[in-house]
């Protein structure tokens, strides 16, 4: 199941292995649609592959497959020093679906065309699965030891919460993360092209955390041909309107300041609180990131109300999904009770927000390997207003980094393909990120 592909000469056998395994991959359809009903069994061969892989060069690894058809794989390199806290690298290799009558390649061919691999988890995460088992086979050729433990675990579930992938193993099998205090992955470290042609790599420090408010508008059933003044479809849509159209106020995170300084510095520029919204803008498809990462969020996404077209419903629904930075729970309640107003019921449900340090040696490190590739790109701390399977690693103690090394084109918005159709990335970008890598890792 390889593909066939001839890479430039310049290409390592590391460089071209990770283009290869990105396509085998991407062609395992492991499809996570969130129905336990069908699972498949597309993450167990997609996570058999890999460990086939590491077995051809002598990694011994574990396989745990908690549910038929949800795999997963821990290799781990024996550092030098057993006192060093280990370094984890994980992905995910589930995928969301793809309608194939919306592509312009089939989503499972794992397709090169115009330099570009094509497929579903081109960039969530199929990527980042394939350069790590490249990176991993090739310390292996060299039977390199480095200082500290490497762990390169391959994750399932994370696209219907991580339920059978990290959540599990931190759960059920903790001792595979012993010693580790960093873990590396999704989303952050491909370039973004600056208005003056210098390159950022946006490196994650921090993810939001998820808030799911439902509400519940209560009001008086009657006749579809009456006058009613208890409406409680016509309060629920006035209080959605309200919470859909409010504008929360920014927040100074240190995450924030750190990417605001590095940018400042890159562009010889400062950067204005009352008229950052605006100043943004020129960062393009970036900027939709950053200003998610200025401030809580709440957006209106499901509505129900009523079973007849001439019956006004004694209760509507909605729910609110809420993303909440760091430290701003309580706040972010308040604001929202406030919007909502009388006569509806509020139910939450929060996950968790994480932070990490903005510098240190791990940092310095990803700014090293990237300056020894791009000497015109500059790693830059970032909040990430989504959240990662990072969170579950957190909750016992690991520090996470979204960090998957691409250098891209200037017009190349990584951002928008997540998920997206025509998902894709540049082999050129998979190249880069494999010499990143194995140059940050030999210096861990």
């Amino acid at each position: 199941m390889s593909l066939v592909y001839e890479p430039s000469a310049a290409f390592s056998v590391a460089e071209t292995e990770a283009v290869s395994f990105v396509s085998d991959l991407i062609r395992i359809r492991s499809v996570n649609t969130g129905d336990p009903d069908t699972i498949g069994d597309g993450e167990a061969i997609a996570a058999a592959y890999i460990r086939d892989r590491l077995n051809e060069v002598g990694l011994a690894s574990d396989y745990v497959e908690p549910v038929s058809g949800r795999g997963n794989v821990i290799c781990r390199i024996k550092g030098s020093n057993p006192n060093a806290p280990a370094l984890i690298l994980h992905a995910h290799l589930d995928v969301v679906p793809a309608d194939d009558a919306e592509w312009s390649v089939p989503p499972f061919s794992g397709e090169i065309r115009d330099g570009m691999l094509y497929g579903r988890g081109a960039v969530d995460m199929k990527n980042m699965a394939g350069m790590m088992l490249a990176v991993a086979r090739d310390l292996a050729r060299e039977r390199f030891v480095p200082e500290r433990d490497i762990v390169f675990m391959w994750f399932s579930d994370e696209e219907n919460g991580s339920v059978y992938g990290s959540q599990w193993l931190t759960e059920k099998e903790a001792h595979f993360f012993e010693g580790a205090s960093e873990a590396i992955s999704e989303v952050g470290g491909f370039s973004i092209t600056l208005p003056n042609g210098k390159r950022a790599y946006p490196l994650a420090t921090a993810e939001k955390g998820v808030a799911r408010v439902k509400l519940t508008a209560r009001g008086t059933a009657g006749h579809g041909a009456l006058v009613n003044g208890d409406n409680a479809v016509t309060r629920l849509a006035e209080a959605v309107h309200r919470i859909g159209t409010h504008t929360f106020p920014i927040h100074r995170t240190p995450h924030l300041d750190a990417m605001l300084r590095g940018l400042e510095e890159l562009l010889d520029t400062k950067f204005d609180d009352d008229k950052l919204d605006q100043q943004l803008g020129q960062f393009g498809f970036f900027a939709s990131t950053i200003r998610a990462s200025l401030r809580n969020t709440a957006n209106p996404t499901m509505m129900n109300a009523g079973y007849k077209r001439n019956v006004i419903p004694s209760t509507a629904e909605a729910i609110i999904d809420g993303r909440v930075l760091p430290g701003l729970q309580d706040e972010f309640v308040r604001e929202v009770e406030a919007l909502v107003g009388p006569g509806i019921d509020i139910e939450w449900t929060f996950g968790w927000t994480i932070e990490s340090r903005v510098d240190g040696p791990l940092m310095e490190k990803m700014s090293a390997a990237i300056r020894a590739e791009d000497p015109d790109g500059t790693v830059i701390p970032y909040l990430l207003p989504g959240g990662t399977d990072n969170k579950l690693l957190s909750k016992i103690g690991i520090s996470g980094y979204g960090f998957v090394p691409m250098r891209v084109p200037a017009d190349f918005d990584v951002w928008g393909l997540f998920h997206a159709v025509d998902e894709r990335v540049p082999i050129a970008g998979l190249a880069f990120g494999v010499r990143v890598f194995l140059r940050l890792l030999k210096a861990c």
